[in-house]
């Protein structure tokens, strides 16, 4: 069977260079009359991904340890659910998950009236480029990352999955990711393709013909993001979300390119305008979906959740330089496309700051995350960035966004109060909406004011809160508005933004005002933290399925009330030698979490824990979900019109 799927893999592969080369050769003899043939190329790479993709999960299930693969992320008592998740736990199954995404998001378009209404200079771009990067998927599979590599003898158990992955949230973060990445893959190769054939003007514009695609990847991308942050908080036992750790920041960086180019996308529906710069970016973010496989999987950088070299680090590095040269060259066979932008203080002008604002912080964190292997250029003993850094630096930028989407609803498209529309060909004059210009700006001033008078006056972290506060503020009148209302894509918007707001809410607290302590408890003895009553009731340890365990229960309370009681653990597993590992346990609330890890123990049986107060910490997952839902109602209603988009 094993062999069978193998020879898939590289069935797979002749089709994506056949389809490929049989492409770029109709380009250069000015035909078309393979077309159908090219698209029976894109569904015979899928089903032969499909079909590997099954043997692999059969193994799993059945749990056949002669597939090395199998033995090495499973074993006897790892429940099913589990097993099969490990399909990609490790790197041959990751990558065979996100080549197969790939391929069906490839065929799911080819199916849709929009591909159907291409022009065929543009189907042979969009074929070329989607076969290129399907052909290297699949050489990566066959040559440097085999899933199907099999060892005589079979073990008769295999190795397990590593306990930090036995975590619901490492169940979806994966493949929600690689959801997102495949799905940017068809607008991204469209984009150039209606670039390179300049027939978007006949065809309708590509970022209209994949609006589903561009939408639903950028929300599984979001989702993905939100859930390692929960998974990172609720596992790794060290009371935080987010560390800025390389792989935290390698999923982080084609979310801010695509971010970036959603707002760029906003002016070219109105305007028509940066039409090569929306392109770009949406190429931008493909790219960037393939250096973080790079910084994860090539051993460039250290990490808590990164893999090991497996020889994929070469080709890594090679295809994302290629892409970022094709890209370039395409936006250079172009030229430059449309009219000047408005002033800076249009709506236009601000959408445009937004999006470099985050692509700035995308250039920060990449050079930062690179950061120990550049200083290699200069010093023999290279060292990383620490998340201070990151905090210095990124935080303020992020503040600086968040005060820039409170106003920018109620700028004009053009700047000045009495400016016309200068992107609808028809439409009404739209100045700035002062009254409620100056609502939003008080909403900010009171906000601050009030948080200030509450002791919380760290510069950023309020800036950040009362910007946010005036974010949410804005939604009220945005959602009355006429436009909003008969627009579902208008409400996905500003419901994307309401989300964004209650995340950066809960960042701001969370973080900076977080109150924690270490306690060394005998039975019986009580600590004080941020105003809260800690006191050990008892410790117990044993033995379960896999792994021994020692836990301590904690009763909680506050000005003697009673508010509940946690359990940590800390675990070591028979096949992890003496590594252990922490289960924490938390009492939630809507205004704070009550966070507990347990440490270890003394000779006296005295427990070390460590007990957290996080203020607001759960808006952050709140605020992630509405980022991921609410978008989601931009799915429905017909398409806009050049220049007729809502204001909102």
């Amino acid at each position: 069977m094993y062999v069978f799927a193998y020879a898939m893999l590289l069935l797979a592969l002749l089709c994506a260079l056949g389809g490929g080369g049989m492409a770029l050769l109709q380009l250069w003899q000015g035909r078309s009359d393979h077309l159908r043939l090219l698209e029976k190329a894109q569904w015979g790479v899928a089903g032969a991904l499909f079909v590997a993709a099954a043997c692999l999960l059969h193994g799993l299930f059945w749990q056949d340890y002669r597939l090395e693969y199998v033995a090495s992320y499973t074993d006897a008592i790892l429940p099913l659910f589990y097993r099969l998740t490990a399909f990609w736990a490790g790197q041959p199954g990751s990558l065979l998950f996100w080549a197969l995404a790939a391929a069906l998001s490839g065929c799911i378009f080819a199916v849709t009236r929009a591909h159907a209404g291409l022009t065929p200079r543009t189907r042979l771009w969009y074929e070329a480029f989607n076969c290129a990067i399907l052909a290297f998927f699949c050489l990566l599979l066959t040559s440097w990352s085999n899933p199907f590599i099999m060892q005589e003898p079979a073990p008769a158990d295999g190795n397990g999955l590593n306990p930090l992955l036995q975590n619901p949230g490492m169940i979806f973060h994966p493949p929600l990711l690689f959801l997102g990445y495949a799905g940017f893959g068809v607008p991204a190769c469209l984009g150039l393709a209606q670039l390179l054939s300049g027939d978007g003007a006949a065809e309708g514009r590509w970022f209209r013909l994949t609006r589903p695609f561009i939408l639903l990847s950028w929300v599984l991308l979001t989702a993905g993001i939100v859930l390692g942050a929960w998974w990172a908080y609720m596992e790794l036992g060290w009371g935080g979300y987010w560390a800025w750790d390389p792989v935290e920041n390698a999923s982080l960086l084609p979310w801010l390119a695509a971010t970036a180019g959603l707002h760029v996308l906003a002016v070219q529906n109105r305007s028509g305008k940066l039409g090569r710069a929306s392109a770009g970016l949406m190429a931008l973010t493909v790219i960037m979906a393939f250096f973080a496989t790079y910084l994860t999987r090539s051993g460039v950088i250290q990490s808590v959740h990164a893999f090991g070299d497996g020889g994929v680090g070469t080709p890594l590095s090679v295809f994302v330089l290629a892409a970022l040269a094709v890209t370039l060259w395409a936006l250079w066979c172009v030229g430059p496309q449309g009219r000047p932008l408005a002033s800076p203080e249009s709506r236009e002008g601000a959408l445009v700051l937004v999006a470099w604002i985050f692509l700035a912080l995308a250039a920060i964190i990449l050079v930062a995350t690179m950061w120990p292997v550049l200083s290699k250029l200069w010093t023999s003993a290279p060292r990383g960035l620490d998340a201070g850094f990151y905090n210095r630096v990124c935080l303020p930028l992020g503040a600086l966004l968040l005060v820039l989407l409170a106003a920018c609803p109620w700028l004009s498209w053009s700047g000045g109060a009495d400016a016309a529309d200068g992107g609808a060909k028809s439409g009404p004059k739209t100045g700035a909406d002062w009254p409620r210009l100056i609502m939003a700006a008080g909403a900010f001033v009171a906000a601050a004011g009030a948080l200030w008078a509450l002791g919380y006056r760290r510069p950023t972290a309020l800036v950040s809160a009362a910007a946010s506060i005036a974010i949410l503020v804005d939604m009220g009148p945005l959602l009355l508005r006429r436009a909003v209302r008969r627009s579902p894509r208008a409400r996905s918007a500003l419901g994307a933004h309401a989300g964004l707001a209650l995340l950066a809410l809960g960042i701001a607290f969370s973080g900076p005002y977080t109150q924690e302590k270490e306690l060394l408890l005998a039975k019986g003895e009580s600590g004080e933290v941020g105003g809260y009553t800690v006191t050990l009731e008892s410790v117990a340890d044993g033995e379960r399925p896999g792994y021994d365990y020692l836990m301590a229960r904690l009763a909680v309370s506050r000005d003697g009330k009673p508010l509940g009681v946690v359990a940590p653990e800390r675990r070591i597993y028979a096949k992890f030698g003496s590594m252990q590992f922490s289960e924490v346990d938390v009492i939630s609330s809507p205004a704070r979490d009550i966070y507990a890890s347990l440490l270890g123990m003394d000779e006296d049986l005295r427990v070390y824990v460590k007990v957290s107060i996080e203020p607001l910490v759960n808006w952050i997952w709140v605020g992630g979900a509405l980022m991921c839902l609410l978008p989601l109602l931009g799915l429905g209603g017909g398409r806009s019109r050049e220049g007729g988009g809502p204001r909102a």
